[in-house]
Formats: structure tokens, C-alpha cells, sequence
């Protein structure tokens, strides 16, 4: 078998032909050209009149442990309707020094195994794996508006580069995937989500799970004013924990020199939940009833709150919330007065919650995966690399199409 025959086979890529090999220190090189005669614009796919050219080379599969690369006098076309373009080649994208299987197997890798091992095995840079990425994820997502068919979503923040940086993330609950994330938290990041939506996807979204950020409120209340929305349930129970954890700190404080100790160790037996407590933790609660009884009250207007949560019918829910913020305000306890009034304002969306048993538990999960892929990701500057990295993992994304497979599988 010739040489040229021998490297088209292994590289496996339509409408390219090979025209010479050779071997340098580094691996092989393998000069191509694509089949047609005539170059196309890369931006339209015109046949165009050549404007010049110039020697390119790019990164292939390695082959039996060496790098491989592709050589080609790549030619810039003069494109009526594009202007001055790159030619389209069958191998890669027009911006990029790599072929598209090189991009397609280092995003599998991505998507599956850690930092370390893609740049070991790949033999690149960190910050290069996020730029194919993006590269990849572009290509992938614009094969399906994934933006089509939303009724109920979930809006929530991501925060990166030590909590300096946030990303809003938005989730289809249907089919549990993101389906849109942007660089920021603000109102105006979220109209971003909405404005590519468009009006009349905009008026097919029946609910949206957020937690109580102003921003989002505000945004979601603009951009469909016809959507329920709905208060995430463990971002209140959250504030709850909180307001009952400043209460105890609040009372170590005042507390004598031999209460500090036992107070300071009730922190986990007030926030678990009751069928989670030990024998010693129960114990706890029980001599916190006679020994400090603000901090039981707190403990109990907590516990309270949660089974509100429970109710199955929303009349219900609405009566024994308007006695919670009755007991909270008059508690003598300033983080759950204050809670009371947070509770009180955003009345209807948590009792949104009892109607349709929404929450951003999918989106926090997500959020979750997606703090992992942050982790993982670290090294990557750009929030696009990010957030291309977490559509690769949590937008539904197969590095490898259904019709194409890894090369060990051919």
C-alpha cells in the first residue's frame, strides 16, 4: 500500500485527498488538498475566485505516539457576498490550526476525565482545550435551536474565579439540560436570555423557579409578565437556617462563660433535619427547650416554615404562612422579623411552590455539576471557555454525534 494511501485511510476524512508524506523530528506530515478544484468561500460556501495563499499546517490525531499534522497552501477567496474569505477545507473549521477529529476527541476527553490527563495525553495547552471547545460546542448547539419548546424554566447564578464572577444559567426543567448561560447576574444579563427567545417563545413559558435576587424578579416580571413565578423552596429554608444560626451566635455572645461551650455545639442539631438527629443531638434540643428558650423558639419557627412546604393545598399553605409571619414578627427574634417581611413579599411565589411543586432543585444540581466543571476548569479565564465547558457537560451535548464515532471504534 503507497504511503498516501496508507495516511488517507487513517485519517478517515471526506473529500480529502493526500498527496505526500514525510516524517521530521516531530511525527508526520501529510501534505492534502480538498477533492474540488475550484475554492469555496468558508463563510457561504460560494465557489469564489482565488485572492492568494499561503502554507498552513494543522493538528491531527497522533498516529502510533507521533503528532501528526496536515499541510495544505491554504487559499483566501475574494467572495461577493463575504468579502475576502478563507476557503472552506473539509478537515477543519476556517479560524482553526486543528482538524475537526483533534477538536471532536480532546472535547470527549473534556467531558469525561480531568485536566491533567487531556493536556498529557493531547499534548496542548489548557487554555487551547477551552478554545476547541467552544469551537465544538458552536458547532454542536447550532444543529438544534435549543431554545425551542420551553414552558418551565429555571434561572440561577454560578459564581467562579473565587466568587469575584458570576455566570447566569438558565434550565430547561423538562428536559433537565441549560440551555442558555451569559457572564453576569444582573437584570440586564437575564433580558439577554429573553431577547433571544424572542415574543412568541417568550409567551409560551407558563413558569420560572428563581431564587429571590431582585434582578431575576424583575427581569422574568418585564419579559413575561403572563409566567408564574415560583420562589425556590431550599433558598427559603436556607434564609430560615441562616436567621436560626444568627440567633445562636447572638446567644453565645450573651451567654456566661459556661453556656458559650454548649450553645456553640448545637450549630448541626438546630439546621438537620429532624429524622436526621442522633440520639446525643435530639438530647440537645431538648435541654435547649428549658435552658435557652429563644434559641428554641428560632429552632421551631424554622421547622415551621419547612412544613409549610408540605401542605397539598394551597389555601392551606396560604392560612398557616400568614400565622408563621404573624409568630416570626412578633418573636422578639430580629433575623426571623426580618425574614417575616421577606416572607411576606414574595408571599405568592412561595406559595407558587405548593401548587406545582417546582423548585431549582434541578437547576441547583446542575449548578453543582457545574461548580465541579469550574474545578475542573480552573486555568480557564474567559467565562465563554466556562461556559462552553458547561454546556459540553450539563446542555445535553455528545462530543462524538450519534453518526460519528472515536477512532478506536472503526
Amino acid at each position: 500500500m503507497r504511503d498516501t494511501t496508507l495516511l488517507r485511510t487513517i485519517i478517515a476524512i471526506q473529500d480529502t485527498i493526500v498527496t505526500h508524506v514525510e516524517f521530521d523530528d516531530e511525527g508526520v506530515i501529510g501534505d492534502v488538498r480538498p477533492s474540488w478544484e475550484i475554492a469555496r468561500c468558508g463563510e457561504c460556501g460560494r465557489k469564489c475566485p482565488t485572492y492568494d495563499q499561503r502554507p498552513r499546517q494543522w493538528r491531527h490525531l497522533d498516529f502510533a505516539g507521533m503528532i501528526c499534522r496536515l499541510r495544505y497552501s491554504i487559499r483566501r477567496v475574494s467572495c461577493e457576498t463575504c468579502g475576502i474569505k478563507v476557503e472552506a477545507v473539509p478537515w477543519a473549521e476556517g479560524a482553526s490550526r486543528f482538524t475537526r477529529p483533534f477538536e471532536m476527541h480532546t472535547t470527549f476527553l473534556a467531558q469525561h476525565t480531568d485536566k491533567t490527563t487531556v493536556t498529557e495525553l493531547m499534548r496542548i495547552g489548557w487554555v487551547t482545550v477551552g478554545k476547541l471547545i467552544q469551537r465544538v460546542v458552536a458547532r454542536q448547539r447550532g444543529d438544534v435551536d435549543r431554545l425551542d419548546n420551553l414552558q418551565v424554566i429555571g434561572v440561577d447564578e454560578l459564581s467562579y474565579r473565587r466568587h469575584h464572577e458570576y455566570i447566569t444559567v438558565v434550565v430547561d426543567h423538562r428536559r433537565g439540560v441549560v440551555v442558555w448561560a451569559a457572564k453576569g447576574k444582573s437584570a440586564d444579563t437575564l433580558k439577554l436570555f429573553f431577547e433571544a427567545l424572542g415574543p412568541e417563545r417568550c409567551a409560551k413559558l407558563e413558569s420560572v423557579t428563581i431564587d429571590m435576587s431582585a434582578a431575576y424578579i424583575k427581569a422574568v416580571s418585564e419579559a413575561v409578565p403572563n409566567a408564574t413565578i415560583i420562589f425556590d423552596r431550599f433558598h427559603v429554608q436556607k434564609l430560615a437556617n441562616e436567621a436560626v444560626d444568627e440567633v445562636r451566635r447572638a446567644e453565645v455572645q450573651a451567654a456566661t462563660s459556661g453556656d458559650k461551650k454548649k450553645l456553640k455545639r448545637t450549630r448541626w442539631s438546630l439546621l438537620k433535619n429532624p429524622w436526621n438527629l442522633s440520639d446525643l443531638e435530639d438530647r440537645k434540643l431538648t435541654d435547649l427547650q428549658v435552658t435557652n428558650r429563644r434559641l428554641y423558639r428560632g429552632y421551631m419557627l424554622k421547622e415551621a416554615l419547612a412544613a409549610i412546604f408540605d401542605c397539598t393545598s394551597t389555601t392551606i399553605a396560604g392560612w398557616k404562612l400568614d400565622e408563621w409571619e404573624a409568630w416570626a414578627s412578633r418573636s422578639r427574634l430580629e433575623p426571623f422579623v426580618k425574614l417575616a417581611k421577606t416572607v411576606r413579599k414574595h408571599r405568592d411565589g412561595i406559595i407558587e411552590y405548593v401548587r406545582d411543586r417546582l423548585n431549582n432543585g434541578r437547576t441547583e444540581g446542575l449548578n453543582g455539576k457545574a461548580r465541579t466543571i469550574t474545578r475542573r476548569s480552573y486555568g480557564f479565564h474567559a467565562a465563554d471557555s466556562l461556559i462552553a465547558m458547561i454546556f459540553l457537560c450539563c446542555g445535553g451535548i455528545h462530543a462524538y454525534p450519534a453518526h460519528i464515532h472515536p477512532f478506536w471504534t472503526h
